[in-house]
């Protein structure tokens, strides 16, 4: 039964219409019927802006920020090293009390 719903519902469109208008047969005029559009494009070009400074700030953070997550890693990896000395330690110390 699920088979033939879809073929129900494909029975009631109507075929596409692909008939051919001469649309090109004549030239069109081109609209220049609103010319602020274009102006205010242009005056946007003009506009000046301040950027300069917060581009210098934006990246003295991401250089911050950068050197912050490099002596995080390395005080993690400091840490790392010292926990596998201190359990070396361990296992030697254990190691020596049961010979």
């Amino acid at each position: 039964m699920a088979k033939h719903r879809n073929k129900k519902k494909n029975k009631g469109g109507t075929a596409m219409d692909i008939s051919v208008e001469e649309a090109f047969s004549t030239p069109q005029e081109v609209d220049i019927s609103d010319p602020l559009q274009s102006k205010t494009a242009l005056g946007a070009i003009h506009r000046t802006f301040k950027k300069g400074r917060l581009a210098k700030r934006s990246k003295n953070l991401r250089k911050q920020k950068a050197i912050e997550k490099a002596v995080s890693n390395i005080e993690k990896s400091e840490e790392k090293v010292f926990k596998v000395k201190t359990k070396a330690l361990r296992v030697q110390s254990a190691k020596s009390l049961y010979e």
